[in-house]
């Protein structure tokens, strides 16, 4: 294989199960600084029924992440089983190359842990992930319409596992994306998409402070594509001891009681 390896540029909803279209284009790779692995993880935020463990996913959990990325794909298109081994392949060439513009642009992954009625906790499993980018160099080369900022934080790719939806996983995985672009980037206003059909996602974002800034004409649905909106938020300045309480889950803020999908 050459230098160069070929990297799969996928383009997601937010929130909600992967959507919309494939760009392939070639990419050098370079392996991602190392002190990012242990650089965000947060402490166990309190749930209902059990913890939700937020980190930057390493290069042993790429596997699981792209078997529920896909998974979620394929239910979302409302595709056959038989196409979900196409998308792990196709998945997988994209979080390569999500790696390779590390620092810029991270991939977090969730894992929860449920508590029993003894008040004993099960093992830990992925429960969701979620994307993020910080500027230009770790933007997609062909982000979804209506199209973003390019030197703006952006969200993009969360998903839950459907068995966890509903436990509030999905407001973790944005607030830990938020506290990450706070430390990561000076830039303030956060954007991210959500498809119209996508009620629970985006009563979760209404709920976070994010607010419709432009939404897709119909002309998006002659190219076979769901129409979205273009939501953004702008972030409170950073103050470090705020940064530390969130990460421990322990700054006393409400979670909205809201649908994930």
């Amino acid at each position: 294989m050459s230098a160069a390896a070929t990297a799969l540029s996928l383009s997601f909803s937010s929130n909600s199960p992967p959507h919309l279209h494939l760009h392939l284009r070639a990419h050098p790779f370079t392996p991602p600084p190392p002190y990012l692995h242990t650089q965000f993880s947060t402490l166990p935020n309190e749930l209902k029924s059990g913890h939700l463990t937020v980190r930057v996913m390493r290069a042993e959990e790429m596997d699981e992440t792209v078997k529920l990325l896909a998974e979620s794909f394929a239910d979302s298109m409302l595709l056959p089983p038989g196409y979900v081994p196409l998308l792990r392949f196709l998945v997988k060439k994209y979080l390569i190359e999500r790696r390779s513009v590390m620092p810029h642009a991270v991939t977090l992954i969730g894992f929860y842990r449920e508590r029993t009625d003894e008040d004993e906790e099960e093992g830990e499993e992925l429960a969701g992930t979620v994307e993020v980018c910080f500027d230009k160099r770790g933007s997609n080369a062909s982000p979804p319409s209506p199209t973003p900022p390019k030197n703006s934080p952006y969200i993009c790719n969360m998903t839950v596992k459907e068995q966890l939806r509903r436990k509030r996983i999905g407001w973790h995985l944005l607030k830990a994306s938020e506290e990450l672009i706070s430390r990561m980037s000076s830039e303030r206003e956060v954007y991210l998409h959500c498809r119209m059909i996508d009620l629970g996602p985006f009563n979760l974002y209404m709920k976070a402070g994010y607010q419709v800034i432009k939404t897709d004409g119909f002309l998006v649905l002659l190219m076979f594509q769901r129409r979205k909106h273009l939501m953004c938020k702008e972030l409170p300045p950073v103050i470090e001891s705020s940064l530390e309480l969130d990460s421990s889950g322990s700054n006393n803020e409400q979670v909205p009681d809201v649908e994930e999908s």
